[in-house]
């Protein structure tokens, strides 16, 4: 949770683990360390600026009028700097803002699935697609659920691993091209067409 591009923070949960899950995102939420980035120590630091800032305690806001649970946090943290509290949702349904824009902050909405159908067709209804993860014991669901996400990387029982070989960007409005591999020298090069007309020859 925190100001990353691909900070995962819709989590569809299915329906039979989902109180156990919120109860257990809490308790980390709640003892995660907040202050200088340079302190090892610390898991997150502070916002990028007052703009920043600001949106994300109004986003906060927002999911609270909306109707969403607020678990825990929520508030900025101190009172100096741009901290805000680890911050954990509930009861997030879809067309919340906090599940539609993107917060880039530390703040986790924690939505209820039924089927495998479901949750794919909701986790595609946006307008973001940069990047995803899947967490399961069934390799069959993890390949179906992974090819059928639109994202363009997709991590299946982990999260944020990043090497060098493989390319990653985004799908919809996550971004044109790709870093990485052998994919990301297409974004160095600039490809030509010529066309000549020969002449026949009788």
């Amino acid at each position: 949770m925190g100001q990353v591009c691909v900070a995962g923070t819709r989590l569809f949960v299915q329906e039979d683990i989902y109180d156990e899950f919120v109860k257990k995102s809490v308790e980390k939420a709640k003892k995660r360390t907040i202050g200088d980035p340079y302190d090892p120590a610390m898991e997150s630091g502070p916002q990028i600026d007052q703009d920043q800032f600001d949106k994300i305690l109004e986003l906060i806001e927002s999911g609270k009028k909306e109707g969403a649970k607020l678990e825990c946090g929520g508030s900025r943290k101190g009172d100096k700097g741009y901290f805000i509290e680890s911050t954990v949702f509930s009861d997030v349904q879809d067309n919340m803002r906090i599940a539609k824009e993107e917060i880039f902050g530390p703040v986790q909405q924690i939505m209820k699935f039924k089927t495998l159908e479901e949750v794919i067709e909701r986790a595609n209804n946006t307008s973001y697609g940069l990047a995803a993860a899947v967490f399961t014991k069934d390799i069959d669901k993890a390949i179906a659920v992974s090819n059928a996400l639109q994202a363009g990387t997709v991590w299946v029982n982990c999260y944020g691993e990043a090497k060098p070989q493989c390319p990653h960007g985004g799908f919809k409005m996550s971004g044109i091209g790709r870093e990485f591999g052998e994919y990301a020298l297409q974004e160095y090069t600039e490809i030509k067409t010529v066309t000549i007309k020969i002449p026949h020859k009788c």
